[in-house]
């Protein structure tokens, strides 16, 4: 209820900030509320909460717990066997009780050892009608503690994976905020490229029908052939329709962002272009060094070899002497009744040990011992050439960033020669002095430098949202990306 409500707020506000003008939007503001409204963020959330709570539970279950259990009303009339000692015959008598009993715990796991100790009361009623007898039998105070030898500990082992793959999930869910980001910025850029050839289209035609118009005045005047009056028509025919198939392409990428940012409303929308691109150059072993200590990278190959070695405990441990020793030690007391049951108690000592032993089992035991070992030792050597390859893909990457920026610059100048020369040239047009093909050739020009700089303005934030995924590291402002997981729990 309460991401619809905020989801509801977030769209009133975006709605309202259309009243009476366009709906303009930067990149940023497009990443921020795809990083709280969208689908992906949400799914992000929901599966970091289904980490938390595991591992809260892995933390309630450390602790001592009160357990409480009971049988009530066990009422039991029936036929039952009964032997006669001497004679060794068997006749069966009307059995008519009922019985009660409760049992209330404190037990506690010694994660160091995987042993329990628990610390009991016990309270037995038995009610035999047909001879009004009553007896209770109680134990107010027992510790007992059962203990196996040799065996997997897995409560040692959890103890070990569960806060790794909870450190996981944090760097997971921080992570999968930058996807989200990468996803929007790709969305944003395909609507800002689909929002450019419009607007460009739109002021083809605009231009082109002034031409026309010039043209036609030319042909009347015998200054024009009647060939380059139809060929400027036909430019102007082939610009509308450009028009159309681009207003087109530009609604179905407006769709598909609002849809992914889950707003409505959305016709009037204009996005800003992210024109500053900041002067970013990475050192790649800085890059690494974030990489490295911040990103879920080092934790996911360490989890990794942790499962392998629990697999290999596990296999160790199944094979050979099997021993548990268990221990009970209290006092006990029965009676007609309650104030007997709890009065003169008796000691009450059970130590025992139950232990198993395979004679011979064809050597399968060995066997998984050998497979375990040999899983580790594969895993450990994958996680070492996955290492290698991780730190020279992430150098490589800042390497390719590095050369955005200058492709950005030399892009956008590119974009105002070309838009300088269409502009020369369509004078150079109206005055007469070059033909429709040198128009139609710088036009095209134009668009391909505006297609090239929107182009390279989306490699540089895609690649930079990469970056920032893999380190979890803000570069613009010298920063490491914070996240309230405390906070992000109780929404």
């Amino acid at each position: 209820m309460k991401e619809k409500i905020r989801l509801a707020i977030t769209t009133a506000a975006f709605l309202l900030s259309a009243v009476g003008h366009a709906q303009q939007l930067t990149l940023n503001d497009v990443i921020r509320i795809a990083q709280e409204n969208s689908f992906d963020a949400q799914v992000a959330k929901l599966s970091f909460m289904s980490s938390y709570w595991t591992y809260r539970s892995f933390k309630a279950d450390l602790k001592p717990s009160v357990n409480l259990s009971a049988n009530l009303l066990g009422f039991d009339h029936s036929l039952v066997g009964v032997r006669n000692y001497e004679t060794g015959q068997q006749a069966y008598v009307d059995e008519n009780s009922m019985t009660n009993s409760v049992t209330l715990s404190l037990d506690q796991k010694i994660v160091e050892t995987g042993g329990v100790v628990s610390l009991k009361s016990y309270l037995y009623h038995l009610r035999q009608f047909d001879y009004n007898l009553n007896t209770i039998n109680t134990q107010p105070l027992e510790v007992s503690y059962s203990q196996p030898l040799f065996a997997y500990n897995a409560s040692k082992w959890e103890k070990k994976t569960a806060p790794l793959e909870f450190e996981i999930a944090q760097k997971t869910y921080t992570a999968a905020m930058q996807d989200v980001a990468m996803t929007a910025t790709a969305l944003f850029f395909n609507v800002l490229s689909a929002q450019s050839e419009y607007r460009q289209s739109v002021t083809t035609v605009e231009d082109r029908e002034q031409l026309l118009e010039m043209a036609q005045r030319r042909l009347e005047l015998g200054t024009t052939t009647r060939s380059e009056m139809l060929q400027m028509e036909l430019s102007l025919v082939n610009a509308r329709v450009a028009q159309t198939s681009n207003k087109l392409t530009l609604d179905n990428a407006l769709y598909r962002l609002f849809s992914y940012l889950r707003l409505v409303n959305y016709e009037d929308a204009v996005l800003l272009s992210p024109r500053n691109v900041p002067e970013l150059l990475l050192v790649p072993d800085d890059v690494v060094q974030k990489a490295l200590q911040n990103s879920s990278h080092n934790g996911e190959m360490k989890l990794q070899e942790l499962n392998a070695e629990m697999s290999l405990a596990r296999a160790k441990s199944a094979r050979g002497l099997q021993m548990t020793l268990t221990g009970d030690v209290g006092f006990r007391q029965s009676a007609s009744d309650f104030r007997g049951a709890y009065s003169h108690l008796q000691d009450n000592e059970v130590v025992g040990v139950t232990l198993s032993m395979p004679i011979f089992d064809w050597g399968m035991s060995k066997g998984r011992v050998k497979m375990a070992q040999a899983e580790l030792d594969v895993i450990k050597t994958k996680n070492e050439q996955a290492h290698l390859d991780y730190v020279q893909d992430l150098k490589r990457d800042v390497a390719d960033f590095n050369t955005l920026p200058l492709q950005c610059r030399n892009a956008a100048r590119a974009e105002e020669i070309a838009g300088e020369r269409y502009e020369i040239t369509k004078k150079r047009f109206e005055t007469g002095t070059i033909s429709v093909t040198d128009l139609n050739t710088a036009q095209q020009e134009l668009e391909s430098a505006k297609s090239q700089y929107i182009s390279q303005l989306f490699k540089f934030w895609s690649k930079y949202y990469a970056l920032q995924k893999t380190t979890l590291y803000d570069w613009r402002n010298g920063r490491e990306i914070i996240v309230d997981y405390e906070k992000l729990s109780k929404k």
